[in-house]
């Protein structure tokens, strides 16, 4: 029999993101399970009841049935004391637990001897783990929605602007830490027109800054800032004091800085100090993503708005649920991801596969047993290195891989000018000119070709098809010949050859420069 997905209303203030949308309802019916929502879970996303009903879902009215009938339930935030009381006994939960963060959750979710997948877990350094990868999509939806909130706060437009009425400088804009959020507020505050800068801890996302249209800040100091997992550490003391007089020197400088910085498993470190704000611009602004775990600036006030000295300091937790729609639809489809993961057999009964290392990192809790932290991650051990090859004998007199001697070059050499003055002595004088041409067109061909790296080959072919126009000034010289007095013009057949030579290489021509084209095309942002 297959089991029944439970979609409850998030109760977490200020959520307006749901688990499931219609879209997804549809397929997670393919894959064999039934679907239930309650009552309004998806209106603050702008998902009604009729359209869950339209994709195939049961609509139930309360919770507390919802939660009785749900085999397993999808969630977005972490259950609250008395969505645990719910659960069915030995059910299944998949939502954001942040099992480091909450143990007593953990233990009331034992209690119930639930098995408990979080999303947040997931072991991110699995290519095949980037589909179900929750904590990117959203962090991507955050980042772009800090940078809308500071365009809201900040008095000037983005981009530079000369108008009648003046000169406006473009705004510039810091970004502190370039992880998924971060990288994602640089590509939105550069499409607005902002003059973008960035730091991270990890110096191998400094590339990733300037694709974006950004400038990376490097700290004056030399020390690693990765963690593991595509996190960042916590730094040497050294690395923090070089870092906060860069801060520092930034924060003089900008007019919005909006800051990322998060380890898991610890509270956000202080990037910005009160010192840093009060030496900000009036009108600037600073956008705290982190202010739900305590704020990368201290001044940050969790859930609110704050002004000090003339400087907006933006502390909402809610970023990704301003954008409930998109983030709704990018999270359902993670979960639709990771329930194909679990339901490989397509008939509605998941297997809870501890082998799998993806799926045992999101399981924190197994039939009751807190089975978080995972062991690490397994190391692929390094292949043996390929025995070298024993270097080849050396070549001796004129054998296979021998450069050929000066001897054997000029005796062939002679051989070709010989066969050369018979034919020039035998053939008409017309031919013996082709045959020049032929000749040297084969020579300059082949060191043309033959001395271009292979991995360029493709463009070299195409601009090379296009320089087979000669052939067509050939043919057209074929089809109206200049015909000297007393002789005959040229055979019917020989004229319609070089017509269809013609037709030939104008297709040649045309498609050689649309083959470079296109490739040159790959290279241009």
């Amino acid at each position: 029999m297959s089991l029944l997905i439970g979609v409850p209303k998030e109760t977490y203030p200020g959520e307006k993101r749901v688990a499931t949308v219609p879209d997804v309802v549809e397929k997670l019916v393919k894959l064999g399970f039934s679907v239930a929502v309650q009552s309004g879970a998806g209106d603050a996303a702008n998902f009604g009841d009729e359209a869950y009903r339209a994709a195939g879902a049961q609509v139930i009215p309360t919770a507390a049935e919802l939660w009785a009938k749900s085999d397993i339930v999808f969630k977005v935030r972490g259950p609250s004391k008395e969505e645990v009381g719910l659960l069915r006994e030995g059910g299944k939960l998949i939502s954001f637990i942040w099992p480091a963060q909450n143990p007593e959750l953990m233990q009331q979710l034992a209690a119930k001897k639930a098995t408990v997948l979080a999303i947040d877990s997931l072991p991110r350094t699995l290519s095949r783990a980037q589909k179900m990868d929750a904590l990117t999509s959203q962090a991507g939806v955050a980042g772009y929605r800090a940078v809308i909130e500071a365009a809201n706060a900040f008095g000037r437009f983005f981009s530079g602007q000369v108008t009648a009425a003046g000169k406006i400088p473009p705004a510039k804009v810091f970004i502190a830490g370039a992880g998924v959020a971060g990288l994602a507020a640089i590509g939105t505050a550069a499409s607005l027109g902002a003059i973008v800068r960035a730091n991270d801890t990890r110096a191998e996302v400094a590339d990733q800054v300037v694709s974006l249209g950004g400038e990376f800040v490097k700290v004056d100091y030399e020390e690693e800032g990765s963690g593991g997992g595509g996190y960042a550490k916590v730094m040497s003391e050294g690395f923090q004091a070089a870092q906060r007089e860069m801060y520092a020197k930034q924060a003089k400088e900008v007019d919005i800085i909006v800051t990322t910085a998060l380890i898991p498993g610890k509270p956000a470190p202080k990037l910005i100090t009160a010192d840093m704000v009060r030496s900000m611009k009036p009108g600037s602004v600073i956008v705290d993503m982190a202010a739900e775990q305590g704020g990368n600036c201290e001044l940050t006030v969790p859930h609110e708005v704050t002004v000090v000295n003339g400087v907006t300091i933006v502390g909402y937790t809610d970023l990704v649920s301003r954008l409930s729609k998109q983030s709704s639809t990018l999270y359902s489809n993670n979960l639709l991801r990771l329930a194909e993961e679990l339901c490989k057999t397509k008939d509605g009964i998941i297997n809870v596969n501890m082998d799998d290392e993806a799926i045992r990192g999101l399981t924190v809790v197994k039939e009751g047993s807190i089975t978080w932290p995972p062991p690490p991650p397994k190391v692929a051990a390094a292949p043996a290195p390929k025995a070298a090859m024993p270097p080849p004998p050396p070549a001796h007199g004129h054998g296979a891989g021998a450069p050929a001697s000066a001897a054997k070059v000029a005796a062939m050499a002679a051989v070709g000018a010989i066969l050369f003055w018979l034919i020039g002595t035998s053939a008409p004088s017309a031919f013996l000119a082709h045959f020049t041409v032929f000749v040297l067109a084969c020579f300059v061909g082949y060191m043309v070709v033959w001395n271009v790296t292979p991995a360029l080959h493709t463009p070299l072919m195409s601009v090379t098809n296009a320089i087979s126009s000669i052939i067509a000034i050939g043919a057209l010289i074929q089809i109206a010949p200049e015909v000297p007095p007393g002789t005959s013009r040229p055979d019917e057949l020989i004229r319609w050859i070089a017509v269809v030579g013609i037709a030939l290489t104008s297709i040649n021509m045309f498609g050689g420069f649309a083959v470079t084209r296109r490739m040159l095309e790959m290279f241009r942002k």
